[in-house]
């Protein structure tokens, strides 16, 4: 996993390092590493750099010089000052100042990249006018747009998205930051390129599920394995209007890999058979259970006999509404925004405006973790920790996709597998499906293409 830092994390992590040697000069570092992006970016043609009056514009001065000594280079200084030293280094080296906004959004007409050197770390969102029609105009004319450390109009932590870059590819250094991460700060990031400058970052609360944990995490069977130790689990899902639900979310949990599903539920056994031979009905011998997918409404009695039996849950939809006030201790609650917003009992906006504190808090307050659904995807404990899934298109955005993921969930949390795990594996391995066969695929077609993925996590 890679470790996501703050920005005051970033910062003492940097200290640490100018404490144990005064003499290092991380900007030039950082600057090579911005000069290298855009060479990959953009081998030819002018480079238009906008330079802001701190520590990011040093290191876009610092670049422009690198990239001036085989390109034209264009500066605007858009704070009307900036780092002295940078700026020297980019004079001598043949960059070209233009003069003001309007100068500076004309020479986008013929150039390559435009390089985003006005805030970085700590930077608080919004931009100034100018700047703010200068980024429109680069969105506008379709320029490409590597930004330096962050998109500049972003806050380095996330919180509201206001006027911005919307940057192709962000260069950032040691480590992502949480708008590289969380949305809606992310889709202004583009692809996000982590330069090492040598500073080594601390573990923290926020880390990014990659696909080489899936490969060292996912449980796969040995040759004294049976059904019962691949785990078997139970579905209470679905209901004479909603049968679909029911057949998505055994089939994410057979595609996954379950040793045996169990069905529960309100949809027509027949329907379930004819799709699904090898599913048991009725109670049994279980290690995990799914609840509230396609029941329709809240059913207290429904959620009433899942607690009774005394199995990690992974709680959806209906469900949801009808929590028991405690003892939901390895429990897996998956809601989206509109869902958590009414179990936060605040507005769907407020989620979305900070989706990382409300899966946070929604954990803490009920004692179980909580899978955050939706473009990116968030799992928060109860301790505050938080995992960021594999993200996959958004071609997984409809009806359905929830229905399955329940199921890959549960049959990770029946292998034994801790919740978080189960539901960052699961959303994780989801969205890889969807990675490698693009496109319209309805949810059931997906779940076809599980098997594949599992098999392929180590190649």
């Amino acid at each position: 996993m890679k470790t996501v830092v703050t920005a005051q994390q970033m910062r003492d992590a940097e200290r640490a390092v100018w404490d144990a040697d005064p003499d290092v000069d991380l900007m030039t570092r950082a600057a090579a590493g911005v000069a290298r992006v855009a060479d990959e970016m953009a081998p030819e043609g002018p480079v238009l750099v906008v330079v802001g009056p701190g520590n990011n514009g040093g290191d876009g001065l610092f670049a422009a010089a690198t990239l001036a000594e085989s390109r034209e280079v264009l500066l605007w200084l858009a704070a009307g000052r900036a780092h002295d030293e940078g700026l020297a280094a980019a004079r001598s080296a043949g960059c070209r100042e233009v003069g003001d906004p309007a100068s500076a959004r004309a020479r986008l007409a013929d150039a390559s990249l435009v390089i985003d050197a006005f805030t970085g770390l700590g930077a608080r969102p919004g931009l100034p006018p100018d700047v703010a029609t200068f980024a429109a105009a680069c969105e506008a004319w379709q320029v490409p747009v590597l930004a330096v450390d962050q998109p500049s109009g972003l806050g380095t932590d996330g919180g509201p998205v206001g006027h911005s870059f919307n940057a192709t590819v962000t260069a950032t250094f040691a480590a992502r930051k949480p708008c590289h991460v969380v949305e809606p700060a992310a889709s202004r990031c583009g692809d996000v390129v982590v330069q090492d400058i040598g500073v080594p970052v601390p573990a923290t609360d926020l880390r990014i599920l990659e696909e080489s944990d899936l490969a060292n995490w996912w449980p796969t069977p040995d040759a004294a394995s049976d059904k019962y130790s691949r785990g078997v689990v139970l579905l209470d899902t679905g209901s004479e209007r909603y049968a679909g639900a029911a057949l998505l979310g055994i089939s994410g949990a057979l595609h996954a890999g379950a040793g045996m599903v169990r069905y529960a539920g309100g949809a027509p056994s027949g329907l379930v058979l004819g799709r699904f031979p090898s599913v048991v009905l009725g109670e049994g011998r279980a290690q995990a259970a799914v609840v509230g997918s396609g029941w329709g409404e809240p059913d207290e009695a429904r959620m009433a006999r899942a607690v009774e039996l005394g199995l990690p849950l992974v709680v959806d939809a209906d469900a949801l509404g009808v929590l028991p006030d405690g003892g939901m201790e390895g429990w897996l609650l998956t809601p989206h925004a509109g869902e958590l917003a009414r179990l936060l009992g605040v507005g769907r906006d407020e989620v979305e405006a900070d989706p990382l504190g409300a899966a946070r808090e929604a954990a803490r307050r009920h004692g179980a973790t909580v899978l955050l659904k939706g473009a990116a995807q968030y799992v928060a404990e109860p301790s505050g920790r938080v995992t960021v899934a594999v993200r996959g298109p958004n071609w997984t955005a409809q009806a359905g996709s929830g229905d399955v993921l329940a199921g890959i969930c549960g049959t990770l949390l029946a292998a034994g597998l801790p919740a978080w795990k189960a539901a960052a594996m699961g959303a994780s391995v989801q969205a890889l499906a969807a990675q490698r066969h693009p496109g319209p695929y309805p949810p059931d077609r997906l779940t076809e293409f599980l098997p594949t993925v599992v098999a392929n996590l180590d190649a």
